[in-house]
């Protein structure tokens, strides 16, 4: 089995902003950033597409053709829980809690949120799940973190590296099993 993972076009997100879970917009360059993962998926027959509810995500599966994805609430990005639609800064400022986040993000959760470890858990969760299915190839319109965590899940990155060279906006990840 094959799954293409494809991570939402850029956001309309100022630069250090925990956005999460947070359905915010797309930037202007949608259709140009969109276009161009409609073009590397053209030839690619999918026997099932799935997509996170969050409209950066559904948003670039209907464009590509695929407004009947099955919307899962596993494939929603991180949760910064009271650290949504704040930058860095600010969050140093107001919450005492971010120095245990900064020093052990993994197991950590962000106050009121997740832990890298939870994400990790719906990701498992989630492929557990498509690998009982009788698909040769799916298509999955997502985020970053699950992104990241897929590629944890088959041994390609390490957890601790899952971060620092995040899959580009509108990026595709290629796992198998």
């Amino acid at each position: 089995m094959e799954i293409y993972l494809i991570r939402h076009t850029s956001v309309d997100v100022p630069e250090g902003i925990c956005y999460g879970q947070t359905d915010v917009p797309l930037k202007d360059t949608f259709e140009k950033e969109a276009a161009l993962v409609k073009q590397k998926l053209r030839d690619i027959p999918f026997d099932a597409v799935y997509t996170s509810p969050l409209s950066r995500c559904t948003r670039l599966a209907d464009y590509c053709g695929y407004s009947d994805a099955v919307r899962d609430g596993r494939l929603k990005e991180i949760s910064f829980g009271a650290w949504e639609m704040l930058s860095y800064p600010q969050i140093m400022k107001c919450d005492p809690h971010i120095g245990k986040w900064v020093a052990d993000f993994l197991n950590v959760p962000a106050t009121d949120g997740e832990s890298v470890a939870d994400l990790n858990v719906r990701v498992v969760s989630f492929l557990d799940e498509i690998r009982t299915k009788d698909y040769r190839r799916v298509a999955v319109f997502t985020h970053g973190g699950i992104l990241a965590g897929a590629q944890v899940y088959v041994g390609l990155i390490q957890p601790e590296e899952a971060f620092k060279s995040p899959e580009p906006f509108g990026g595709i990840v290629r796992i198998s099993f």
